[in-house]
């Protein structure tokens, strides 16, 4: 039996809910042009130009042949259309400007994060999205990547030519703007600690931050031993390979950014456990600083950035055993590894938080 709003739609509603559908069908356009536009160095020949750039003085700066003029004007509508470019009519024709949204595309920049873009929308976590529908149907394996590559995420980090190098160096670009928060707005968290450990630190963007902004604070990167072993070393840092959900070297503070949104509740709490064992108590200066998404979607308001939580929460879902948390969720868990205390710093608002747990 069809449904009261089925039956109710009028000509007018169907139409506008096809347009819905074709907005969703079309989506994946923004994120591959978006990776065409790094590709192609847009935003670096636009900023670098010092000046509104016409499209023809663009196309010969990234060495579009003349045939390809008029499609490379299509495109840069949408990218200017989607927020990345501001577009003013001069003589010679239209000129493009960087916008605000643009500026973590350049590459001189310090909050760069086009190598995290192209992790993100690389083939090999592309390609498990085709393999959901068959996946939800099956029992295992535990995700949609493995039933792609046929193995987990990290074990592909070791053996998929080129992946490993792709992540370390994706989730390191996240880090760059993060750090400056975490030193800059929260310098006295560091004050009195004498070791750190970034733990599953990839490339040790956090740590090395922190050793320059605080020389006094020995930084220790860890990560899975292959992991360690591909890193380009810097004698500011001790690296130490291991499995976290074995043992964590000790410290004073541990920082875990995006760690335990790829973990399911379970292991996090083996992890959590784990951190529990490295450091010492509150009163005696120890802590752990945890930098991951705190969802919330009670509100019921659609918005982008509820939006960006789910997607992220999808992400997680496809690729790992892991997920997005409300405030609730942290909390279940840290009560489940025996940490007494959690404070949400405000330092970062939006699409991630800063939590500090003690015992």
């Amino acid at each position: 039996m069809a449904s009261s709003t089925t039956e109710g739609a009028s000509s007018k509603e169907l139409l506008e809910a096809q347009s819905h559908l074709w907005l969703h069908i079309f989506s994946f356009i923004n994120s591959l042009s978006l990776k065409t536009a790094i590709e192609l160095g847009i935003a670096d020949a636009v900023h670098s130009h010092g000046k509104p750039i016409t499209l023809t003085e663009l196309a010969t700066k990234l060495s579009i042949p003349p045939i390809r003029i008029p499609n490379f004007q299509r495109f840069m509508t949408l990218l200017a259309h989607n927020g990345f470019f501001t577009v003013t009519s001069t003589g010679n024709g239209d000129a493009y400007e960087i916008t605000t949204n643009s500026i973590p595309l350049i590459k001189e920049k310090g909050a760069c994060i086009t190598p995290f873009i192209e992790l993100m929308l690389d083939e090999p976590l592309m390609l498990p999205w085709q393999s959901l529908s068959s996946w939800f149907r099956t029992e295992e394996p535990s995700t949609a990547f493995e039933k792609a590559h046929g193995s987990y995420l990290w074990e592909a980090t070791g053996t998929m030519p080129g992946f490993g190098k792709l992540v370390r160096e994706g989730l390191g670009s996240d880090s760059g703007s993060i750090t400056k928060v975490l030193i800059e707005d929260c310098g006295d968290q560091f004050r009195g600690v004498k070791t750190l450990v970034e733990v599953a630190g990839g490339t040790g963007t956090i740590a090395l931050a922190i050793a320059d902004a605080f020389p006094d604070v020995k930084c220790i990167v860890f990560d899975l031993p292959h992991m360690i072993e591909a890193l380009e070393k810097s004698d500011k840092l001790e690296y130490v390979g291991g499995d976290m959900f074995e043992r964590i070297p000790p410290a004073d503070l541990l920082i875990l950014k995006w760690v335990l949104h790829g973990w399911n509740d379970e292991q996090c709490v083996e992890i959590l456990k784990n951190c529990k064992e490295a450091i010492p108590t509150k009163e005696k200066g120890g802590k752990a600083i945890i930098i991951d998404k705190v969802m919330d979607t009670s509100d019921g308001v659609h918005t982008k950035q509820t939006e960006t939580h789910l997607h992220f929460d999808m992400h997680m879902m496809v690729h790992s055993t892991g997920k997005q948390r409300t405030e609730a969720g942290w909390k279940t868990l840290f009560d489940a590894a025996g940490f007494k205390e959690y404070t949400i710093l405000p330092a970062l608002t939006g699409l991630r938080s800063i939590i500090e747990i003690y015992h």
